[in-house]
């Protein structure tokens, strides 16, 4: 889950890098994409959200299945209601495939360089249809501030697997999902965070975001839910 926060100042966006090899070839060289997912990426969103729950002691809380996540994601056109950016890596240029004609969004490739190649122990589950590595997510939707009159996006869940952290890739998940607002001319992005997960508070202050001390999330689930609905 991810923190009601007022949203970070517009971000440079991620730059498409040309689709060729890094110079430097005395590093580890990485290829990253971000993209639109669709109702095939569902096991692996599934998978993501299940290791999410484990971060944050909440499985008592998880009961998301695959048929679950296929029978409410994916059925309004994406920035209308819930959408699923995917991030994945390759060893290789990502090629020209069918997410690059997707007319609702062209995917962010980018380059990297890496002092040691990254350990993955689930590097083979979480392989794509194309042989890319998934290594996360961020699943946002549509909100409205009536203070500023306009839109916004509500960031529900980012997430990045362990073996890829604090190697700027959650930070690339939120700038492109404020570069999506910006497009749109959205008014703010918002999302939640943990009181005791210190150093993703620390991360978004350091990116321009304001955590909201004075802020409370309410929230009605489960038989609250049913009871005060009936």
């Amino acid at each position: 889950m991810a923190a009601a926060a007022a949203g970070p100042p517009p971000p440079t966006p991620t730059p498409d890098s040309a689709i060729t090899l890094p110079e430097n070839s005395t590093r580890h060289s990485m290829f990253v994409r971000i993209r639109l997912a669709g109702k095939s990426d569902v096991p692996h969103i599934h998978k993501l959200i299940h290791q999410m729950a484990v971060f944050e002691r909440l499985t008592h809380l998880f009961s998301a299945t695959e048929t679950s996540l296929s029978t409410t994601l994916f059925n309004s056109p994406p920035f209308q209601s819930f959408t699923v950016f995917i991030l994945e890596l390759s060893q290789l240029p990502f090629p020209l495939d069918h997410h690059y004609s997707n007319p609702n969004y062209t995917p962010i490739t980018q380059s990297i360089n890496l002092d040691v190649p990254i350990d993955d122990p689930d590097r083979e589950i979480f392989r794509s249809d194309g042989g890319f590595v998934v290594a996360g997510f961020v699943l946002f939707f549509p909100n409205y501030s009536s203070f500023l009159a306009k839109p916004g996006f509500y960031i529900e869940d980012i997430f990045v697997r362990e073996s890829y952290r604090r190697k700027g890739f959650g930070k690339m998940l939120l700038s492109a999902v404020a570069a999506q607002a910006v497009k749109m001319g959205h008014g703010r992005v918002e999302w939640c965070v943990l009181d005791w997960n210190v150093n993703a508070i620390k991360f978004y202050q350091e990116m321009g975001a304001d955590v909201m001390q004075e802020w409370r999330i309410c929230r009605l689930t489960g038989e609250a839910l049913q009871a005060f609905g009936n």
